[in-house]
């Protein structure tokens, strides 16, 4: 029996009604969310299910509300007897990745990432940045692409998310001449991403020395299972480990094409996408189309993966 993997998403999947049938259906899922709304003593579930969406997308919103909805998922999933042998998260969705491995408690997760957020929201002012997803070039090219620009503090490869498409961070100025040496390169499409900095790369230096700072004061215990870091796709369990990582992964690159290939490797066929959307299971499809996905992101899509997945155990 291959290894059930648990992928939590970050930042771009988030949506106005997240996790609100997984909160009527599951008493467990909703009181993730209550318990959400007093650790950051305002109604963050209210703003998952009803929005407004230009509340919910701000940095500082989407990354606690991203994690709560996960968390539930992952309690619901758990509930039924379905528990992740190794997991994974998308940039912010490490840090809902170890709260369900136990590395980290509900409170402090929520409240780290809720800072997390506010800092990278606050870099984003200080050193203001953009991203966007290269389409068609391979890691060589991007690297070449790089040096072309030649500007190390102010461009950096953020996402190597699938084949084939990748994402590049910084400065409008160095976006502008990337995106010209990608086009030369070969590219097929630029895309220029709705966010507000230049996230996972040198820009957001301030942000992780302060979220150093704040990793030092929580306790971090050993995960349940291995989490594969998003800064090396590689598994860590240990609390030192995972508190290097976590503040490395502001300013490396999401190697999250490297993990998913690793995560197959090491024995994972199954996966499971732990909260909203289903960005990811699109990600891990265009690696492997052979492997069997599965979702969590509403109360219908919870039922049913928990259906599948008792009976492959079962038999």
């Amino acid at each position: 029996m291959s290894r059930i993997a648990f992928l939590f998403p970050g930042q771009g999947s988030q949506a106005v009604g997240m996790g609100r049938s997984l909160a009527e259906r599951y008493p467990e899922a909703r009181e993730v969310f209550e318990r959400g709304d007093q650790v950051l003593g305002f109604p963050l579930s209210t703003l998952c299910f009803e929005g407004p969406i230009e509340e919910l997308t701000r940095t500082e919103n989407t990354q606690p509300a991203l994690l709560v909805t996960s968390v539930a998922a992952a309690r619901v999933l758990e509930r039924r007897q379905i528990h992740a042998s190794v997991g994974a998260g998308h940039s912010a969705g490490e840090f809902a990745a170890h709260v369900a491995a136990g590395s980290l408690s509900f409170e402090d997760g929520l409240l780290l990432i809720r800072r997390r957020g506010e800092l990278m929201a606050q870099a984003g002012t200080e050193r203001p940045g953009s991203m966007v997803a290269v389409l068609g070039l391979g890691q060589a090219e991007i690297e070449g692409v790089l040096e072309a620009v030649g500007a190390p503090r102010d461009l950096a490869a953020a996402n190597y998310n699938s084949p084939g498409q990748v994402v590049l961070s910084g400065t409008p100025q160095a976006l502008e001449r990337a995106s010209e040496e990608a086009r030369k390169a070969g590219a097929k499409k630029i895309v220029p991403l709705n966010v507000s900095a230049a996230f996972h790369s040198p820009l957001m230096e301030r942000a992780a020395r302060a979220l150093h700072q704040e990793l030092a004061k929580v306790e971090i215990r050993p995960a349940r299972f291995p989490v594969y870091a998003n800064a090396t796709a590689r598994p860590v369990q240990s609390p030192d480990e995972i508190r290097v990582t976590l503040e490395e992964q502001l300013l490396k690159p999401v190697l999250w094409e490297q993990t998913v290939r690793a995560l197959i490797r090491d024995g994972s066929r199954r996966f499971v996408e732990v909260g909203q959307g289903r960005v990811l299971r699109g990600l891990v499809k265009s690696v492997d189309r052979e492997v069997q996905l599965f979702g969590s992101e509403d109360a219908e899509s919870a039922e049913a993966t928990v259906q599948v997945l008792s009976q492959e155990c079962a038999a």
